[in-house]
């Protein structure tokens, strides 16, 4: 549903819902009713103006909920296509295991230290790992192995 849609159904329900409050405070403040025809006309207006505009609203609802949903497939089809490439990447450098846990939280952007304390080892394995993992994918540094990754999947978009 287009905004202009939208925001059209917004200013019906603002000009039902101030015909019902207006009436009401026209009516507290004394002012005389106005012909019992007009009024009930305006009346049926104004409450198939709030219904309609109640039924748009669970339509963009729905239609949003849609969105969302297909987005949220989106994403995860990405992350295991991301996760594709990683795996193939590890594989074809032949990766360890232990150098596997270090690239991935390398290209997440866990810090050496970082990296040390999750996997309860010293920073100077982490460093030693990692230069092997440079040294195996032909890169010279953390942002050149996140920047492989992120070349394939924008080259596959």
């Amino acid at each position: 549903m287009s905004r202009t849609a939208l925001a059209a159904i917004l200013v019906l329900q603002i000009l039902c819902a101030a015909f019902f409050v207006g009436e009401r405070i026209l009516s507290i403040l004394g002012f005389g009713p106005i012909d019992w025809t007009l009024y009930e006309l305006i009346e049926i207006g104004a409450a198939l103006g709030l219904v309609f505009g109640i039924i748009m609203g669970v339509i963009a609802l729905r239609a949003a909920h849609k969105r969302s949903a297909k987005a949220e497939e989106a994403l995860r089809l990405a992350r295991s296509a991301f996760r594709d490439v990683l795996n193939e990447r590890f594989s074809t450098w032949d990766l360890t295991a232990a150098e596997r846990d270090v690239a991935l939280f390398a290209i997440k952007g866990f810090s050496t230290q970082d990296i040390a304390n999750l996997r309860g080892v010293s920073e100077g394995t982490v460093k030693a790992q990692s230069n092997a993992i440079y040294r195996k994918a032909g890169v010279s540094g953390r942002a050149q192995l996140l920047s492989l990754f992120i070349d394939e999947l924008v080259e596959d978009a």
